[in-house]
């Protein structure tokens, strides 16, 4: 029998993977003033929200219109932790919140008389979050 001696790999390259956060500073603010918010007004769904903001880009939440509107309730307002498609068609009247919005969703909301309006602007009307559900 030969014993081979085997060499041991350092402690620098045996590391585990680091836990990322996002870069990109908007979204770092919105994840601050969404936990602040929770926090103040002891509201869950704004601590729920940037949880999901928080999670790496291939986890992020991204809905068509159609999908958004298919979801609706009469006067819920329609919160997407990511941004929002133009694909499909807008039923009513949306109020919908998200982080992002493309060109094209944005003319088809508006176009219905609906609003898109960013997570600040909705925790400013409705800190305590009612009547606003949350699509993932």
């Amino acid at each position: 029998m030969v014993s081979v001696a085997v060499p041991r790999r350092s402690a620098k390259k045996i590391q585990k993977m680091k836990h990322r956060r996002p870069t990109n500073p908007e979204l770092l603010s919105a994840i601050g003033y969404l936990m602040r918010a929770g926090k103040q007004y002891q509201t869950p769904l704004w601590i729920t929200i940037a949880s999901f903001l928080g999670k790496s880009r291939r986890t992020r939440i991204v809905l068509n219109l159609g999908q958004v509107s298919k979801n609706l309730k009469g006067g819920e307002v329609i919160a997407v932790p990511g941004k929002v498609l133009g694909s499909g068609e807008p039923k009513e009247k949306l109020t919908i919140a998200a982080f992002k919005f493309s060109p094209r969703a944005l003319v088809k909301v508006e176009k219905a008389g609906g609003r898109c309006i960013p997570f600040s602007r909705l925790v400013e009307e409705n800190p305590r979050g009612t009547n606003v559900r949350l699509l993932r």
